[in-house]
């Protein structure tokens, strides 16, 4: 199951971590892990590129874990970004169920 985590602080994002593989179907052929990635790794290079917000992301492979940062919040731009994310993340929860994907708030 893929487990995603964001963190927030009153109205700014502060930070998220996804992590785990979805078992939808076979390495490679799993539509849920495609999307969750899709979803996570466009927002990080969008709010990246897009914007001047300040992140820090590490990721490890072989894990499917990825934590994201934001040391000082995020502005306007990346909370839209963000508020994307995890529309299209609870969009995916609710299409193939939580034993798939779990998406939490933590504020």
């Amino acid at each position: 199951m893929i487990k995603v985590k964001i963190r927030k602080d009153e109205d700014r994002y502060v930070g998220f971590t996804c992590e785990g593989h979805a078992g939808y179907a076979e390495y490679g052929s799993d539509i849920v892990c495609s999307a969750v990635s899709m979803l996570v790794i466009n927002t990080v290079n969008s709010i990246d590129a897009l914007t001047d917000c300040c992140l820090k992301a590490t990721d490890e492979e072989k894990s499917g874990k990825i934590q994201v940062i934001f040391p000082e919040g995020t502005d306007e731009k990346a909370g839209l970004l963000m508020d994307a994310m995890v529309l299209g993340l609870q969009s995916v929860e609710e299409q193939y169920g939580r034993s798939h994907i779990r998406v939490e708030q933590v504020i």
